[in-house]
């Protein structure tokens, strides 16, 4: 494969691919910086996918089924909620749970809508918007800066998340559950009620990253659709030390070799196309062999709170 030529297919492949893993990544930093370990994002974005397809196929309006999507991914989510901070359920087990209900429900809901009609098979998808000179930069313009305003909106989200957690006096207080709630809670900080925002907040964004591979990736909704990117982006997540830019730097790391996946399909076309995808999720074990830390995260990560004790 002649790198350099290929090179131009590679960016806005990693681009593309980036952007529903950065989504989800940035949910799950909110949901880890209050003490959630949330490992549902993949079916999370599942029904976030199917939502957004489908009513942004009935009603004609696609940022329409994005928010629909973005509110079905939250109402998914406070299962999880419930279950983790109310009744104090495990976090790993009950998001494992979401992971094998969410995907089964966006399923249910995609035979009952395409049914005997295939028409509703195929939706629409969101236009490009090419910024002016940007887009003319050679090798990286059309790939990096010609995208869905879906796309802009992800990465222009990776400052203010930042900004969120380090200025922030609200960010502050989430930083502080996720590490020593009990000191949080003597601060006056209402531990049980920031857990619950970062489940709003991680369901939404994990959600938008499903819907943009249903109305800005592709135009279809088929089951599996998510492909494991709901785990790469809980990788993501270590790999980038749970802040903003490093998620982001990370997602465009594992873009870029889903761009290369691409590239390589395209290039050996009588290969087998498993083969190339195995190279995205490799690199995914690979770095949590070596980056991944259990002494980085936030300290209560994964502790159920309670109240009553102390």
């Amino acid at each position: 494969m002649d790198f350099m030529v290929a090179l131009p297919t590679i960016v806005r492949a990693m681009a593309m691919g980036a952007v529903p893993i950065l989504l989800a990544a940035l949910g799950e930093v909110f949901s880890e910086r209050a003490g959630m370990v949330n490992i549902g994002l993949e079916g999370i974005m599942a029904v976030g996918a199917f939502v957004a397809f489908a009513v942004g196929k009935v009603t004609g309006n696609l940022w329409l089924g994005l928010l629909v999507g973005m509110a079905a991914g939250v109402l998914i989510n406070m299962i999880y909620a419930f279950c983790t901070v109310t009744l104090c359920s495990d976090q790993v087990v009950t998001s494992m749970a979401v992971n094998i209900l969410a995907p089964a429900i966006a399923l249910f809901g995609y035979n009952l809508f395409v049914g005997s009609n295939p028409e509703n098979a195929t939706g629409a998808q969101m236009p490009n918007i090419a910024i002016p000179g940007l887009c003319d930069l050679p090798v990286i313009g059309n790939g990096m800066f010609n995208q869905s305003l879906l796309a802009y909106i992800a990465f222009l989200l990776v400052p203010v998340v930042a900004f969120f957690f380090k200025r922030c006096r609200a960010g502050l207080s989430f930083r502080s559950v996720g590490e020593k709630p009990q000191a949080a809670e003597t601060l006056g900080i209402n531990v049980i009620r920031t857990k619950y925002v970062a489940c709003i907040l991680c369901g939404a964004l994990a959600a938008a990253g499903g819907a943009f591979l249903t109305i800005c990736y592709t135009p279809i909704y088929t089951n599996g659709i998510v492909a494991g990117r709901g785990f790469i982006a809980l990788a993501t997540v270590i790999f980038g030390r749970w802040s903003a830019v490093g998620v982001m730097l990370a997602s465009l790391l594992f873009g870029f070799f889903d761009g290369v996946n691409v590239a390589l399909q395209a290039q050996f076309q009588s290969a087998p196309v498993m083969f190339f995808k195995m190279i995205p999720y490799i690199f995914t074990i690979v770095a949590l062999v070596f980056f991944g830390s259990k002494h980085a995260g936030p300290k209560a990560n994964g502790q159920p709170y309670n109240r009553e004790i102390r």
